[in-house]
């Protein structure tokens, strides 16, 4: 079978400003379509110029035309939003990309507008207005952490719930809690890190610190869930993985009026004692077909950190077992 012939195409941008935010600090973003499409990228006065095999070469073009839209509207991106139209490059979804930057959902600490970066990011959105609980499960990188907590606080500036609740299981991914200073909260708060983060990036390190002292906002480990009942609050378990199947049902069970439950999960990063059984893979058989309860499904193609993860998450899939 012949070779597909190299060819180049010109990608013209009359705006110097614009050109250069395509290309990205020290051609960032350029390199991300180099490597994830094959191709060659080269900057000749106020165009680019692509070369390579035809398809890749074109798919490129493509997602150029569409992130120099989103930089006319006055959007601002990133790398994340190269990675975002990439993905949905090969899923074949590119066609929506734009649709995705129709709404704004909250403004960050540093007042720049957070939006959904990938297809399965919008449906997890989509279901957490819809739906009382939701499930979100795949693979890390995806945002299921930080787009619940984005929902949350948007949640809370709204009125609609009065709290906000975050909670994960205190297990352990190989290291030992037990050497750790404090009481329970205490051993675990260095696992709800990313949790903080997350806070921390959307409403600030001191306006967090302050929600969190009033108790607006509350992170404790999975076990202060039980005996509880969560009226008018936004209620995020993230790890869920590593649950058993009666500490979800506890948790599922602490929902009270005017409140919703999002759960958040790795199913290939279960950290749990051998003999045990996630409940959150329980879950996901035992709750299906309850109208009020949704589950979205993350892949590698949702991973919007360095586009080497998606490859190093299917790797490993590919030799699981």
């Amino acid at each position: 079978m012949a070779e597909e012939q190299v060819v180049t195409k010109e990608f013209i941008v009359s705006d110097p400003n614009h050109l250069l935010t395509i290309v990205g600090t020290q051609d960032e973003y350029v390199s991300i379509l180099e490597s994830g499409l094959n191709v060659s990228i080269n900057v000749f006065g106020n165009s680019l110029k692509v070369s390579g095999d035809e398809q890749p070469v074109n798919t490129a073009i493509v997602i150029l035309q569409n992130i120099l839209g989103l930089i006319e509207k006055g959007i601002s991106v990133n790398s994340s939003d190269f990675v975002s139209a990439l993905n949905m490059a090969e899923n074949g979804t590119l066609e929506y990309f734009t649709d995705l930057y129709d709404q704004v959902l909250i403004k960050d600490a540093k007042n720049h507008a957070v939006r959904v970066k990938t297809f399965g990011q919008r449906q997890y959105v989509q279901a957490i207005r819809r739906h009382d609980i939701v499930f979100g499960v795949g693979p890390a990188g995806t945002g299921k952490t930080y787009l619940a907590v984005v929902m949350a606080v948007a949640a809370l500036k709204k009125g609609i719930v009065d709290r906000i609740v975050l909670t994960r299981p205190a297990v352990e991914a190989g290291e030992s809690l037990g050497f750790l200073p404090g009481d329970l909260k205490d051993k675990v708060d260095p696992y709800l890190r990313p949790i903080y983060d997350a806070l921390h990036a959307i409403l600030g390190t001191e306006h967090t610190e302050r929600l969190l002292d009033r108790g607006i906002i509350e992170i404790a480990p999975l076990a202060y869930m039980r005996g509880r009942t969560l009226d008018n609050a936004f209620v995020i378990l993230d790890e869920a993985q590593n649950t058993t199947n009666s500490q979800m049902k506890m948790f599922l069970t602490r929902l009270g009026f005017g409140s919703k439950m999002i759960v958040n999960g790795d199913v290939s990063q279960i950290d749990l004692p051998r003999n045990a059984k996630s409940g959150l893979v329980a879950a996901q058989k035992i709750l299906a077909g309850i109208d009020q309860i949704e589950f979205v499904s993350f892949n590698s193609k949702d991973v919007v950190r360095h586009p080497v993860v998606s490859k190093i998450i299917n790797a490993y899939e590919d030799n699981a077992g």
